[in-house]
């Protein structure tokens, strides 16, 4: 078994100014974080640069989208290229919000996957159920499906997280229990397995992204398929720190 090193991802998603991320820049730098845990940082596009300047060293920062191309007529949307020329390593890629709500499709997701590593960018790539799929008993044919899309379009998975975010447990205050998330990582694994290969489905990190707290971070973290997490709200917080630390 591939020793897997945590990893904890923080989406700042559409908030915060400089005064504010600043703030939170500051106490991140500042806090002891677990040596053994690796930290990204998901800022808004405008604030990459600012991000990076002032993060220590230390945290990676990411984009929160990316497009299937390197440039063009497409206003309002970042390239991989651009990311890198901000200093940023990695970018989100198919999260919930970008599916449900701006109605990106699995084949479009797939596409920006393959652009993204193509220009050296890590890729966290987000997968997970709504809650209808869940209550009906489809989440494994969802996430396995959304899963393919994404597979199609590594050849290196060393470069690749995978983040299993279930839809009913963003924002709302819900999340699912250790076992619950467990369950899903492991069947994620076992998927990998057997349609990719035993040296990826050993070596890449599978995240938890649902409403994860610094109160329930550690019983999640202790889950054997759960190697780090996706954290929303929680990640401008001070609490954010507890959360990188969950395994220390």
């Amino acid at each position: 078994m591939a020793l897997r090193k945590f990893f904890v991802g923080g989406n700042w998603k559409m908030n915060g100014n400089k005064e504010s991320l600043g703030e939170l820049i500051s106490t991140l730098n500042t806090a002891s974080l677990h040596d053994e845990t690796e930290v990204v940082c998901a800022a808004p596009s405008i604030y990459l640069d600012f991000a990076r300047s002032n993060l220590d060293p230390r945290i990676s920062v990411a984009a929160q989208n990316s497009y299937k191309v390197a440039k063009g007529a497409f206003t309002g949307e970042i390239s991989p290229a651009m990311i890198r020329d901000c200093g940023a390593d990695w970018v989100l890629l198919g999260h919930s919000e970008r599916r449900h709500v701006f109605g990106e499709s699995d084949e479009l997701i797939g596409q920006k996957v393959a652009h993204a590593l193509e220009n050296d960018l890590g890729v966290i790539a987000c997968i997970g159920e709504k809650l209808d799929e869940r209550e009906a008993g489809t989440t494994e044919e969802v996430v396995y499906a959304q899963t393919q899309v994404i597979a199609e379009n590594v050849k290196d998975w060393g470069n690749v997280v995978l983040a299993y975010e279930p839809v009913w447990a963003i924002g709302t205050g819900k999340t699912a229990t250790p076992e619950q998330a467990q369950e899903v990582h492991e069947k994620l694994r076992a998927w990998l397995r057997a349609n990719v290969s035993d040296d990826v489905a050993d070596s890449v990190r599978i995240i938890y992204g649902g409403s994860v707290t610094g109160a329930n971070c550690r019983e999640l973290a202790s889950q054997g398929d759960v190697d780090g997490f996706l954290v929303g709200g929680a990640s401008l917080k001070p609490e954010f720190v507890d959360i990188i630390n969950a395994r220390a």
